[in-house]
């Protein structure tokens, strides 16, 4: 653990210096060192372009099968695209996955809770380990098998993912309107599409925050729950997956249970990775 800590400990101090130049900070500037590195914050004078936009299709494709069809909780992909519960899938079908994000998916491959450990292939983000949605249209991630640092297009274009998650958007909701937020996330799940039409894609939810997270004020749960149904709605535009994980890391007060973190109020520990993953598995998609 201590490892890791010190692994990526200067990316802790990109959240800080960020929301301190945005004015988010408020007063003289704390010297705080969290476990793992916060999402990084964005220019809040950010404002994409149309161009730097894809337009979604005029009409949504159908999302792919969802497992086990004859259970009784089954729901036809024409009425939502949220995922039903299903029977355990097991790690094969984990294994399946590939897992693009910003930090908070990052842990997944810091902690080692993917095959390979912390070597695993899986884990898609850039070498800082952290992606911000507005700059998902340029932004690269360390392609595994190569190691070479390349467009999100690029690696989408080679390596033809199985199955996507994306767990993404936590920084954006510090500085994005609803417009802004959907364009970008619309723009990065239509290319994936047209670059891997047979990519089954899952939209995951943004994790919640604690109550003693030091940039409350910016990224909390009541703007987390709102970006989480815009991705919810760019999810059943787009004809792609939404797997809502938000409620499950919850505690008794409403905000992340402080078991399931790791120490800084906003990243999970493995413990709260485990409920992530379990949903995934009870939530498959063939």
């Amino acid at each position: 653990m201590k490892t890791i800590k010190t692994r990526i400990a200067a990316l802790a101090m990109a959240l800080m210096l960020a929301v301190t130049a945005a004015g988010c900070g408020g007063g003289d500037e704390a010297e705080v060192t969290p476990a793992v590195e916060p999402p990084e914050l964005a220019n809040p004078d950010y404002s994409p372009s149309v161009s730097e936009s894809t337009p979604a299709p005029e009409s949504p494709s159908a999302p792919p099968e969802i497992a086990n069809p004859d259970s009784p909780d089954y729901v036809p992909s024409t009425g939502s695209t949220t995922i039903p519960e299903t029977e355990d899938a097991g790690d094969a079908y984990i294994e399946r996955i590939t897992f693009l994000g910003d930090s908070t998916t990052y842990g997944l491959k810091a902690y080692g809770m993917l095959p390979g450990g912390e070597s695993t292939q899986q884990v898609w983000t850039p070498s800082s380990g952290t992606l911000t949605l507005s700059n998902q249209s340029w932004a690269t991630i360390v392609y595994p098998p190569t190691g070479e640092e390349i467009p999100i297009r690029d690696a989408v274009t080679a390596a033809q993912p199985d199955i996507m998650v994306i767990t993404l958007g936590v920084n954006g909701v510090s500085f994005l309107d609803e417009e802004a937020f959907k364009s970008e996330y619309k723009s990065l799940v239509s290319d994936i599409q047209a670059l891997s039409p047979d990519t089954v894609i899952i939209c995951n939810s943004i994790y919640p925050v604690e109550s003693d997270y030091e940039y409350l004020a910016d990224i909390n749960n009541d703007k987390i729950t709102a970006a989480n149904g815009w991705i919810a709605d760019v999810a059943a535009e787009c004809g792609v997956y939404y797997l809502d994980t938000y409620p499950l890391l919850l505690g008794s007060d409403g905000f992340l249970n402080p078991d399931y973190g790791n120490g800084d109020g906003i990243h999970l520990g493995p413990a709260g990775f485990e409920v992530v993953l379990e949903n995934i598995r009870t939530h498959a998609v063939q």
